[in-house]
């Protein structure tokens, strides 16, 4: 009895150790399975990248060829124009002396032509940076004044600068008031820094007839003096070169907007300085032909 109860014991001892194994056991291969699957997934993801690498290397291969074939056809084309040309001049070879003596003279005047286009081009691209540069100094000078009072623009190649009457002068009157010194003063600063610009000052009126009053006749009249007034102020106040200027009237014939209206004929009340086009550097361009 005894020994029976010693045999169960020993039994019961060996199944409780077993268990213990299988647990164990079955734990750690749990743990290597999720390694595994870890590293199977690692590999399919690596994979994956190579599949794509080998597909973009496949389209830049393909990329490749093309280019390769656009090449070629091109070294075939300019291949061909070759030989056209050498058998061009292999019949050239055959013209007379006078002929190909022509023939370059021809060619010369060509070049010629050409080099003269260039440098008219050369000129008038030159002329519109500088009237780009003087509008950009012009501006930046004058600062943020109401554009109804000036305005600065360049037309056809030419600068000019239109400043409102009512800014300049009273009704009637060629006297220039101190506001409007001031801003003549900033721009006679830029037209100062270019010794080399001759300026045209140009006096507006609107249609309304002006009656004489023993000091202005007309609005011809006013109009000249007007400009005139601008011109010596240039002159005597802020030292521009009287050389370079000319003073102007055109009275009420050159209007910029529609006299029948009230804004119409303040628009048209103005003076214009307007920055002559230096036409003897194109002269000398044209005897040069």
């Amino acid at each position: 009895m005894k020994i029976a109860t010693v045999v169960l014991g020993a039994f019961a001892s060996m199944l409780v150790i077993t268990s213990c194994v299988s647990k164990k056991v079955l734990k750690g291969e749990q743990v290597r399975y999720v390694e595994l699957q870890s590293a199977y997934n690692k590999l399919q993801s690596q994979l994956k990248d190579c599949n794509d690498l080998s597909a973009e290397g496949s389209r830049n291969k393909a990329a490749l060829e093309n280019e390769i074939a656009s090449l070629k056809k091109q070294v075939d084309f300019l291949n061909n124009n070759n030989s056209q040309a050498l058998k061009q001049l292999e019949n050239l070879s055959v013209i007379s002396s006078s002929q190909a003596e022509s023939i370059k003279k021809s060619l010369d005047n060509i070049g010629a032509k050409d080099q003269y286009i260039q440098g008219l081009q050369s000129a008038l691209n030159r002329k519109d940076s500088l009237n780009l540069a003087l509008v950009t100094n012009l501006k930046g000078a004058i600062g943020n004044l109401d554009d109804k009072d000036i305005n600065i623009k360049v037309d056809k190649g030419v600068v000019y600068i239109d400043i409102s009457d009512k800014l300049l002068f009273k009704s009637g009157s060629y006297d220039v008031s101190d506001r409007a010194k001031e801003v003549l003063g900033k721009v006679a600063l830029v037209l100062k820094n270019q010794p080399d610009i001759e300026f045209m000052v140009e006096g507006h009126t609107d249609n309304v007839p002006l009656k004489g009053n023993g000091l202005v006749n007309d609005n011809w009249d006013l109009s000249v003096k007007r400009a005139t007034s601008v011109v010596r102020i240039l002159q005597s106040q802020y030292g521009l070169d009287p050389s370079k200027m000319a003073a102007a009237g055109r009275s009420q014939y050159l209007p910029i907007a529609d006299n029948n209206t009230a804004e119409g004929k303040a628009a048209n009340r103005r003076t214009r300085i307007v920055i002559l086009p230096q036409l003897d550097q194109f002269f000398k361009l044209l005897e040069k032909k």
